[in-house]
Order: structure tokens, then C-alpha cells, then sequence
């Protein structure tokens, strides 16, 4: 008798067994070496199975030396193209041939593969694989009702998150430092769970990560050299609430009942958003809603009525395109973080579909701020019409999103009037911030009125483009004073004063029709807080402080003024007192003038000369 076994019957030890009960006696057993390269890549991989072939083959050599059975390993190892389309049957395809070419009988417990043996005229013998049902892990021991996640890792003591959403402590839950051993057993007793238990897949499987869900646990199993040592954190959630559990429960119900929305759950880590997603889920289900999930890992708890989809060949937009075909009334995105995210949130919600997506945000309009220049501005409120802010495990705020055609709060001109996003407190309707285009600038406006009208935040943008504008035609040092909505007053350096009025009016005039705003411009010696004599032109008035001494770099192409700490402010530079210009400090903190121009030749002038550079808040 001639046997072919494949891997799966290996793994079980199903060969043996038929030897020892006479079943297989004096057989010869023909092992393909792409079963043994299957065998070696396992093992090699920390997984029990791996090990448990490569034990029943030993055991099969055994009996071969006792005389009961002969072996031989037979055939040729795959290539590593067809490792790689495993999944499509290449390997199985190779093991078929070796028990075609040796007339044997080949033995499967894999159904797939016997029906396809069958169908190629094999003579299969199938058996049915066992089943192992794994209750529990060993990584659950350090759980209790508190838990919520476990970090285990190779010379460090156990660790743990516990506590409630509204107090997480992270804290020691062992005295021993783990060692590479008992992590690596810990491994590979995981790995074996996930592929025999039912509820058990693996989300992502790469050279030094792999992402398991075993039940209720999602685990991140981290190995060298992607990190620097062996590590497992596992994460289970804490608690499974309904939508009545939260604050503007009803609203948000009716909200959702009314018509497919678009909505972001925001909220810090560990504030309970995707909690809160898995609940408003469940809701819509309840409500005869069809409703699928996108998610990656796959780990919100939802009945199973809610299908949950991870990303389909590696990318969320096919994961979005197969979606469409299946139309479901709501998806849950979890979680929207790369511009791709939000641009096939943005898709799927402009096809029609209630999106539901989990942002990481620390205030509510961060997470609607997220979708500034990653979608068209117009189409905003046609992607996201509510946002809720969750805080402490609670709904915190919820804000309703829409257009309008209007002047923005705070203006005045009718002429002024353009498309506004309006965002208001679902609960009291007041509005709280404006999104509009403001000088070829998309801005956010908070609508708190604060103690002044340079206080309000559409006050802080005028004077801040006020300045912008006077800047650009000024050369020396200037000053804003809002005096009403639609009123200003500059000032500007006594040599400036002329230039920035400019010829019968007109450049102070193209000014004003810009911003909507009326400009009186005056010399800084008029400004009512410099002392009596003022400041001569160029100058520092007396009393100002000295400011920070900084050395400025003379580079190639620019003279650079490092300046950290002062990123997005606006400063005075001057040299031994005296002012030299103003300008607005770069994200990267420093300030750079191009050599060549009249400023940059000064800078150079007075660090030759040896005089002190400052630079002091405008």
C-alpha cells in the first residue's frame, strides 16, 4: 500500500495513528517535501503545529527503523512564488502530483483538498479533522474585571491599563521580569489558539507584527528587529453599553432615524469612541437597519447581524468599492486617520450611505478641522452633518453641521457675503464656529465673544489679516487697533505713512474694499501708549524691554534668525535697541530674509559692527 499524506493529517498525528492500529501496516508512506518545507516554515514561525509534523515525522522515522512502514521523502520544495500564492492552491497542487506520481492513496483532512484529489481522479481517503476547542490562554490570567489591556514584554515586568474610562492606571501586575522564553511560549501558544479556535482570525501577519482577535482580546504580538524585544499587548474592552446609556441618547436616535447621516464620533484615546460606535451600531441594526463595519483591526463587539469588514486586499478603497455593491444603509468607519480614510469616507457618504466614522480628536471641531483640504470645502457639510464629542465615556457635545450663504458673524459689508459652514450646539442651536474661505485662506472662527472685539474670534482674524495687508506695503513696525466690526485703526512708522495711503488714497483704499474694513492710518508717535517725545522712525520707545538676543546665520542664500519657541508669532527685531523689522516666525521657529535685500545688508551691517540683535512680541 501506497500513502501520500499532506500537511494537514501530519499536523494531527493521523499517519501514526493508522500505523499503530494496522490500518497502514508495511505501507510505504511517500512524504512530500513541500509538505516538510510547510512543516519547517511553521516551526520556524513559533507555531505549535509546525512542531507537532515535524514530531509525527519523527515518529513516522521511528517505525520505519522498527520495520512496520517504509519512508521516503519525495518530490521538491515549492519556489518561493508559489509560498507566496499558497492561498491559491499551489502548494496543495504540488502534493497531489507526488500521490499521482507514486499511485498512492492520498490522505487529507482538508475537505477542499480531497474534493479537488476526487475530481482528479485520486483515490482519497479523507478523514475529519479534530476538533479543538481552546477555552482559555495564558495571557487571560492577567486579566481581571478591571483590565483593560495587558503589555507584556521581555525584561520588563508585567503591565497593565485598569481602572474605569473616567480613571485608567497604568501599573505593575508582577514582581518578575518576564524573559524571552516564557514570552516566545506565549507566542505560539496565541498563534495556535487563532487557528484552531472558531473565533479566532489573524488581522495582519508581517516580519516582526503580528495582529491577532482571539474572542473578545485583540493582541499585538511584537518581535525583533522591527522592535527591540519580544512583545504582547493585548487589549479587551471593558464594557458593552447601548445608545440609552449615553447623554443625548433621544437626539441623537431621532437624528440618526431621520435620514442616512454622515457623522464623527471624535474624542481623545481611551475616551470610550469606539465603544460609543459599536452602541450606535447596534442601535441602527435594532432599527432594521443594514449595517456593515470597515475596520482594521476588525475588534468592535457587535452582534452578528452587523458584518465587519477589514481592508480588502490591503486597501479600505476596494473595502469601499465592494460596499457599494452590497448597499447597506449605515457603515461604521473605525477609525479615520490618513487622508485616504477620509477621502473614501467622504466617497461612500456622497454614494449615499450613512457613514458613522471614529476620529482621534481633543476637541469636537478638531475633528471636523480634519477634513479641511483632504475634501472640497463646499461639500463639507454633505460628508458630516453631526459630530459627537465623547469625554470620560459620555457624549460631552453634539454639533450640528450646515451651510449658508452669509456674511460671516462679525462682518459687515452685504458684499462680503459667501458660502459659510456654520457648526452649532445641537442642544442649544447657538452657533459655535464658522469654517469659510477669508483672503484665499480657509479659517475656523470660534463665535466667543470674549471680553473685546479683538477678543472675538472673527476679531483676532481681522487683525491678523489687517496686519498681514499693511505689512506687505510697510517697512517698518506696525500696529493694529480694532475699533468695531468694520473700523481699524493703523499705525505705522512716519516714513511709512505715505506709501502705505499711497497715491490719492488708493493703495489704503484697495485695502479696505479687500477686507471689508475701514482703515485709519496715523503715525505710531500718535499710538496713545508711547510715552510723551514718542519714537523716532526706526526706533525702540523708551521703557520697552530689551527682548531675547539671538544670533542670526548667514547661510548661502539667506540670513536666518533661529527663534524657538516663537513659532506663528509675531516679533520685532532689533539691533543694540534700535528697530531694524517685523515678521512672523515659521513653524520650524526661525525667521529667514533673503540676502540681497535691504534688510538682510542691515543684518550683515550690524553683525559686523558687533551691535546686540534682539527680538521682542509685536
Amino acid at each position: 500500500m501506497n500513502v501520500v499524506p499532506d500537511t494537514s493529517v501530519v499536523v494531527d498525528g493521523r499517519v501514526s495513528e493508522r500505523v499503530e492500529d494496522g490500518e497502514f501496516a508495511d505501507a510505504v508512506v511517500y512524504v512530500p517535501e513541500a509538505v516538510v518545507s510547510e512543516l519547517e516554515s511553521q516551526a520556524n514561525a513559533g507555531r505549535e503545529i509546525g512542531w507537532d509534523g515535524l514530531e509525527e515525522l519523527q515518529r513516522l522515522a521511528n517505525f520505519a527503523d522498527e520495520g512496520r512502514i517504509r519512508v521516503e521523502y519525495v518530490g521538491r520544495r515549492p519556489t518561493s512564488e508559489e509560498i507566496r500564492r499558497a492561498s491559491a492552491g499551489e502548494v496543495d497542487a504540488i502534493i497531489r502530483d507526488v500521490a499521482d506520481e507514486h499511485d498512492a492513496v492520498f490522505v487529507t483532512s482538508d475537505i477542499v483538498q480531497g474534493e479537488v484529489a476526487k475530481a482528479k481522479g485520486l483515490d482519497v481517503q479523507y478523514l475529519e479533522p479534530y476538533d479543538e476547542d481552546v477555552e482559555t490562554i495564558e495571557i487571560e490570567s492577567y486579566f481581571d474585571e478591571e483590565t483593560m489591556s495587558v503589555h507584556l514584554k521581555s525584561g520588563v515586568r508585567p503591565m497593565a491599563k485598569r481602572g474605569s474610562v473616567e480613571e485608567v492606571r497604568y501599573e505593575p501586575i508582577g514582581d518578575t521580569e518576564l524573559d524571552d522564553e516564557t514570552l516566545r511560549e506565549y507566542v505560539s501558544e496565541i498563534r495556535n489558539a487563532v487557528e484552531a479556535a472558531d473565533h479566532g482570525f489573524t488581522e495582519l501577519d508581517e516580519p516582526g507584527m503580528t495582529i491577532v482577535q482571539f474572542r473578545d482580546y485583540r493582541i499585538a504580538i511584537a518581535e525583533p528587529p522591527f522592535s527591540d524585544g519580544i512583545e504582547i499587548t493585548a487589549v479587551r474592552p471593558m464594557v458593552k453599553t447601548s445608545i440609552e446609556d449615553y447623554s443625548y441618547a433621544d437626539e441623537i436616535t431621532d437624528r440618526l432615524l431621520d435620514q442616512q447621516r454622515g457623522v464623527l464620533i471624535s474624542g481623545a484615546p481611551g475616551a470610550g469612541k469606539s465603544t460609543f460606535g459599536q452602541a450606535v451600531a447596534e442601535f441602527l441594526a435594532d432599527a432594521d437597519y443594514s449595517v456593515k463595519t470597515m475596520e482594521k483591526p476588525r475588534d468592535l463587539q457587535v452582534g452578528p447581524d452587523i458584518t465587519q469588514y477589514t481592508e480588502l486586499d490591503g486597501d479600505m478603497d476596494k473595502t469601499a468599492d465592494a460596499l457599494l455593491m452590497v448597499r447597506p444603509d449605515y457603515t461604521i468607519y473605525d477609525e479615520v486617520r490618513k487622508t485616504e480614510d477620509f477621502r473614501t469616507f467622504a466617497d461612500m457618504r456622497l454614494a449615499g450611505v450613512g457613514m458613522v466614522g471614529v476620529v482621534h480628536a481633543t476637541r469636537a471641531i478638531d475633528a471636523l478641522q480634519r477634513l479641511v483640504g483632504r475634501v472640497e470645502l463646499g461639500m463639507i457639510p454633505q460628508v458630516v452633518d453631526t459630530v459627537a464629542y465623547i469625554e470620560e465615556g459620555d457624549v460631552a457635545t453634539v454639533y450640528d453641521v450646515s451651510t449658508e450663504v452669509k456674511v460671516p458673524h462679525g462682518l459687515m459689508e452685504e458684499d462680503l457675503a459667501r458660502p459659510v459652514i456654520v457648526i452649532r450646539d445641537f442642544e442649544t442651536g447657538t452657533p459655535a464656529y464658522e469654517i469659510y474661505t477669508f483672503n484665499r485662506q480657509v479659517v475656523t472662527v470660534p463665535l466667543d465673544e470674549g471680553n473685546g472685539e479683538e477678543d472675538t474670534g472673527v476679531g483676532r482674524l481681522a487683525k491678523q489679516e489687517i496686519e498681514r495687508e499693511i505689512r506687505s506695503v510697510a517697512r517698518g513696525h506696525v500696529k493694529v487697533e480694532l475699533q468695531g466690526r468694520n473700523r481699524a485703526i493703523v499705525y505705522v512708522e512716519d516714513d511709512d505713512i505715505s506709501y502705505v495711503i499711497g497715491k490719492g488714497g488708493g493703495r489704503i483704499e484697495g485695502i479696505e474694499d479687500r477686507l471689508g474694513i475701514d482703515i485709519d492710518v496715523r503715525t505710531l508717535d500718535e499710538h496713545p501708549g508711547n510715552q510723551a517725545g514718542g519714537r523716532s522712525s526706526g526706533g525702540a520707545s523708551a521703557g520697552e524691554p530689551s527682548g531675547e538676543v539671538v544670533t542670526p546665520e548667514v547661510t548661502g542664500r539667506h540670513v536666518v534668525i533661529p527663534l524657538e519657541g516663537y513659532a506663528g508669532e509675531t516679533v520685532e527685531v532689533r539691533a543694540d535697541g534700535e528697530y531694524l523689522f517685523t515678521a512672523t516666525v515659521s513653524r520650524g521657529g526661525e525667521v529667514q530674509v533673503s540676502r540681497g535685500s535691504a534688510i538682510a545688508e542691515e543684518i550683515e551691517t550690524t553683525i559686523d559692527r558687533g551691535q546686540r540683535i534682539t527680538v521682542v512680541p509685536s
